[in-house]
């Protein structure tokens, strides 16, 4: 591939740039080796167009860049977050518009709600790909993921690969964070969802407003919106959108397209009655909590308005096994039960105390922390929920990042203070599970929360392994 071959399948204009071979598309300058293209972006720490030149001088094809770097072959554009992403698309032949495009938006249920799709369509005889926060798939074939929606060379390069796997459908997270930095500049989704908006990410988005905006983004891209219409900000998803849209609800809020009724719940799934067009469908499914009917009804939703009938729906849902890290049961030979769930936000973690509060015949003894370098007013919130819908609270270290687990756990504790339950702190999180554990009784359910599917624990000094499955096994031989 050439430079003009490149900017032509980009959309961008050759005029005054120097035709020559390229290997490669890049925004990291340690990667700006001979044949590659540069582009130039700000981020919070350091300014690529400050690195411009020296890319050249280490043999870089082309610089693109907001503003002139003093480069000898440069292209400057408005936006080099979105040129990035339009080059990476072109680089590898433009392959999303080889699959049909399914985006899922939203604070809570994006990976669920992912899964259930992917099995739908699977379910069906479509080879779907998957991209997403737990894992990412180009049909059976699963890769370890890093982010919820990954860098444009890295997405674009998994959309070759699913198309030249011969897969149909693409199914993915796409995260708040991801269509602020314009990582899915380009592309056309068929049809998008929005699961429910809630507070998460402000330490990046600065504000809720500028959070709720960015999802807002994904709905001027897309051909068909499923949306929640129990959710207040569902409105705010079509301002400004020439997309058809239908809704769902639970709760039964009036001109939904989608409505369960009859729902009932189970300590190991739920079921409910979907009507939509004046029928009914029964839905099995082995997942529990009322988030559940959420997230099925979004996924049987988005599944029938691509062409699956509603049979084919059903019969997929009722054979779901369940998502890692959501509502997980770990195997324990004991009389009281372990669950792992991711969840990280207030909302995420009241969901799934309120899920437990249903079934759970015991008490329920919550073990949490929250992330440092992360969203620092979250913290008492998700204490005071903890406290306020369990029985037991042993507050711990999640992924301290830089900042000390102590400190942190301090003001996860500051919400829960009061609290007419016993609320612990224990900062290292292996002695937290194993007070848990020993805590618990006939009956009890001991929740995991905030790491779900994660193995590993990020510290001060880096990543190491850590496996809550593992812990728990190794905790209780012990």
């Amino acid at each position: 591939m050439t430079v003009f071959d490149l900017l032509s399948g980009a959309g961008f204009s050759c005029d005054g740039v120097r035709d020559t071979e390229v290997t490669l598309v890049t925004d990291d300058s340690r990667k700006a080796a001979a044949g590659s293209v540069f582009v130039c972006i700000k981020g919070a720490h350091f300014d690529g167009h400050d690195a411009a030149v020296e890319c050249e001088r280490n043999g870089a094809a082309l610089i693109v860049a907001e503003r002139d770097t003093g480069a000898a072959n440069q292209l400057i554009v408005s936006d080099s977050r979105e040129a990035y992403a339009l080059l990476c698309a072109s680089f590898f032949g433009n392959p999303s518009k080889k699959l049909r495009l399914i985006g899922i938006t939203g604070t809570n249920g994006k990976t669920t709600c992912a899964f259930l799709i992917k099995s739908i369509l699977d379910s069906c005889g479509h080879k779907t790909g998957l991209i997403g926060t737990v894992r990412n798939c180009i049909g059976d074939e699963s890769r370890e993921a890093s982010l919820t929606t990954p860098d444009p060379f890295e997405l674009h390069g998994l959309f070759h690969e699913m198309a030249a796997a011969d897969c149909d459908y693409c199914v993915m997270e796409v995260s708040s964070q991801a269509l602020a930095q314009r990582r899915a500049a380009g592309l056309e989704f068929e049809l998008a969802a929005f699961t429910n908006l809630t507070q998460d990410h402000l330490d990046y988005h600065k504000s809720f407003e500028n959070y709720a905006e960015a999802k807002h983004e994904l709905f001027r891209h897309c051909a068909k919106a499923v949306l929640n219409r129990d959710d207040a900000y569902y409105r705010l998803m079509l301002e400004d959108t020439d997309c058809d849209a239908v809704t769902v609800t639970a709760l039964g809020a009036e001109g939904a397209d989608y409505a369960a009724g009859d729902i009932r719940y189970r300590p190991d799934g739920v079921s409910f009655v979907i009507t939509n067009g004046g029928r009914e469908t029964r839905i099995e499914i082995g997942i529990p909590g009322e988030f559940t009917v959420y997230n099925a009804m979004t996924a049987f939703a988005c599944a029938h308005e691509t062409g699956v009938t509603k049979k084919e729906c059903a019969k997929a849902l009722s054979r779901t096994t369940g998502v890692p890290g959501r509502i997980e049961l770990v195997p324990t030979d004991t009389d009281y039960t372990v669950i792992i769930d991711y969840a990280h936000s207030p909302d995420g973690l009241k969901n799934v105390l309120s899920s437990l509060r249903k079934t759970c015949t015991g008490r329920i003894i919550t073990v949490f922390g929250c992330g440092g370098d992360r969203d620092r007013t979250k913290r008492p919130i998700m204490g005071k929920i903890a406290a306020d819908m369990s029985d037991f609270v042993i507050i711990t270290s999640d992924n301290p990042r830089s900042e000390d687990p102590g400190a942190i756990v301090e003001e996860v504790a500051a919400g829960a203070r009061g609290a007419d339950i016993p609320v612990v702190k224990i900062v290292d999180r292996t002695e937290a599970i194993g007070f848990a554990l020993n805590e618990a009784d006939e009956g009890d359910t001991v929740l995991l929360a905030g790491k779900g599917h994660e193995t590993y624990q990020i510290l001060s000094t880096g990543k190491i392994h850590y496996d809550e499955r593992e812990i728990v096994k190794q905790l209780l031989s012990e």
